[in-house]
């Protein structure tokens, strides 16, 4: 069944080719368009075009699909070009003249736009609750380890010292800038796109206000031509929150796989969180993270690819704007369980209270040395060469204890100053 028929078949080739994985994809949305229709459905009744025994058939129905989405059992065979088609076809049989009255004063145009709006919300507050816990642990962790110092690197030399406590606190406030970016993605999301149509509005004097709270929006995209619009725009926000979330895990994963280098054993964990190799008996192997890194970093092309997708179409509705779906849903997914897994093992961490007793870090404290001399009356650059000389005529022999007060430094984390920050948003 096509919402399109004509009463013509087209070739099964075409078919094949234009549906794509719509069907698979579908099946996640498929609740979002019974929200759809309930909301559309009461809206056609508060105009007239629907009565008060035909609503209420049409939400029972409804309601009866929902629970067989609920429960797993929705399916929507080759026969069904997607789930919109699917829907009206499961009313239609059920409630005959009924059922084909559903999509008065729609297009599947804004059916799929109300769908992907709807999923889109449930979705980012998934992510940020992720997120949320991700944070947590962080700043718990940057409590707990405040102490002990970590080497601090620049072009991966040996550079000043920094601490577990700044290391884990560091990834929880750039969290909250990937916070602002799912926000706002939200934001572009909470606006109702319903009745807009196929692009151009209705000569039906349907109520968008009221469909707007029926399906619980903020507000609503006013012209219906920037309501069509939104397809690909909202995808690209979204795929740039995703992208910005992404962004820091890798880099926090990339950092684990270095720190858990025999060569640096900053960090371990425990050996049910590591793989093993087929040949060498002693490897404890970071796939978990290395597969984070790999993920995360597929997720951050994401943006790219929707701007290559829709960079060239003009205004209106064109096919291409399908495509998007096989990125952004399976892209929540993949964030998701990175998510969950970078919190799960990193419940688990070892960290290694003792690593500045290897005698190759005592060049990070260099810069404390020459501080030291300048806060007795020396000028920076004299200070600057005479700890320089001693390096250089392997007399240094630092002072290990490091007061750093300043705020953010690792002597003051900040840790209660970067919870409220996020709390604000």
């Amino acid at each position: 069944m096509k919402l399109w028929d004509k009463g013509f078949s087209t070739d099964k080739k075409i078919d094949l080719f234009t549906v794509g994985n719509d069907r698979a994809l579908d099946l996640i949305l498929a609740k979002y368009d019974v929200m759809g229709n309930v909301a559309h459905a009461k809206m056609l009744h508060e105009i007239g075009l629907l009565s008060a025994d035909e609503l209420s058939d049409l939400e029972t129905e409804l309601a009866t699909i929902l629970k067989t989405i609920e429960d797993g059992k929705f399916t929507i065979e080759d026969t069904f070009e997607d789930v919109h088609s699917k829907i009206e076809f499961l009313l239609t049989e059920k409630l005959g003249d009924t059922g084909k009255k559903i999509h008065t004063a729609r297009s599947r145009n804004d059916q799929v736009l109300v769908d992907v709006h709807l999923y889109v919300k449930d979705a980012l507050n998934e992510i940020q609750t992720e997120v949320d816990d991700l944070f947590d642990l962080l700043i718990s962790l940057a409590e707990q380890y405040k102490e002990v110092l970590l080497p601090g690197y620049t072009h991966l030399q040996i550079a000043m010292p920094s601490s577990f406590g700044l290391w884990f606190s560091a990834y929880a406030e750039t969290l909250i800038d990937d916070i602002y970016f799912i926000k706002a993605a939200y934001k572009m999301a909470d606006q109702n796109p319903l009745g807009s149509a196929a692009g151009y509005g209705s000569s039906f004097p349907i109520d968008r206000a009221f469909t707007t709270k029926e399906l619980g929006f903020e507000t609503l995209k006013y012209n219906a031509v920037a309501a069509q619009m939104s397809r690909g725009k909202l995808e690209k926000g979204v795929a740039f929150a995703l992208s910005a979330v992404a962004s820091t895990l890798s880099k926090m994963s990339m950092d684990i796989c270095l720190y858990m280098s025999q060569n640096f054993g900053f960090i371990s964990f425990p050996d049910e969180l590591t793989t093993g190799s087929s040949i060498m008996p002693h490897k404890k192997n970071p796939d978990v993270f290395e597969l984070i890194r790999g993920k995360c970093n597929k997720l951050q092309a994401l943006p790219y690819e929707f701007t290559l997708i829709t960079s060239n179409l003009p205004s209106g509705y064109h096919r291409d704007l399908q495509l998007l779906k096989e990125g952004l849903i399976p892209a929540f997914s993949t964030l998701k369980s990175c998510l969950e897994m970078l919190t799960y093992s990193l419940k688990n961490i070892q960290v290694n209270k003792t690593i500045l007793s290897d005698k190759k870090y005592n060049y990070l404290f260099s810069v404390e040395e020459v501080n030291k001399l300048v806060q007795n009356g020396e000028p920076f650059r004299e200070a600057y060469k005479i700890v320089g000389k001693n390096i250089q005529e392997g007399s240094f022999n630092p002072d290990k204890k490091v007061e750093h007060t300043h705020l953010g430094s690792l002597g003051n984390l900040c840790l209660d100053k970067i919870v409220e920050k996020k709390n604000k948003i």
